[in-house]
């Protein structure tokens, strides 16, 4: 059966890894709490270079909310936006609380999100899928 479905928003963003990783020193589980889910900060926490992985989510939670066309506030928080991986490694994006809310009332059906990093910049894009 083929669905058909309607781009509704797409996002990118571009994050300097220095950036987070100053945030990191400077503010800790503070900053690292207001920003990340448990489970994303367990996953970043186990690689070599946690910044990295921080940064990445981070940018990838810009790029949905600019696809969203909500930024981070009101409607849509930084704790709503879950990034997880998938069986093969790819990354999955899980809603929650407002930004499920958001998404279910404009028949959103799927984000897609690509995420990527190299020694001093991660990005992120997000493309956005509602019901015809």
């Amino acid at each position: 059966m083929d669905v058909l479905m309607n781009v509704f928003g797409i996002g990118i963003d571009v994050v300097e890894v220095g950036r987070i990783a100053s945030s990191l020193d400077e503010f800790g589980e503070r900053f690292a709490a207001r920003i990340f889910t448990p489970k994303e900060r367990e996953y970043c926490q186990s690689k070599a270079r946690p910044e990295l992985h921080f940064a990445a989510r981070f940018a990838a939670k810009e790029a949905v909310a600019k696809a969203l066309g909500t930024g981070i506030g009101s409607e849509v928080g930084w704790l709503d936006l879950e990034i997880t991986r998938g069986e093969n490694g790819e990354p999955i994006l899980e809603l929650a609380g407002r930004a499920k809310e958001f998404c279910a009332s404009r028949e959103i059906v799927e984000i897609k999100i690509s995420l990527t990093h190299a020694r001093d910049y991660a990005a992120a894009n997000a493309i956005v899928l509602c019901g015809a």
